[in-house]
């Protein structure tokens, strides 16, 4: 992604999608067909943040680099340099994995 010029806007967030384990705790292999999508990734870059309703910029709290859990239906697909990344606004976002 570093060779992209994108930045998101507003509020926006870029997530790539981090791969879930294809092995069970048991051993067992999941076939891709069977997969889920994950719901965890990491953050490629973020916009400026928000405005409240007198114009006054509110920063975001996730930095690129942060990896976030999200909603299994959030954001948007969109392909960057034959990257699959989601963009999705920083409310989607329920928390940042220390």
């Amino acid at each position: 992604m570093a060779k992209t010029k994108f930045r998101p806007l507003h509020d926006r967030v870029v997530v790539k999608r981090i791969d879930a384990e294809n092995k069970t705790k048991g051993g067992i292999i999941i076939p891709d067909t069977a997969k889920e999508k994950p719901s965890e990734g990491e953050v490629i870059a973020v916009g400026p943040g928000g405005r409240d309703e007198s114009g006054k910029l509110i920063p975001i709290d996730i930095k690129a680099g942060d990896r976030v859990l999200f909603g299994k239906w959030s954001g948007t697909e969109v392909k960057l340099d034959g990257e699959d990344l989601l963009i999705m606004k920083e409310s989607d976002i329920m928390g940042v994995i220390a």
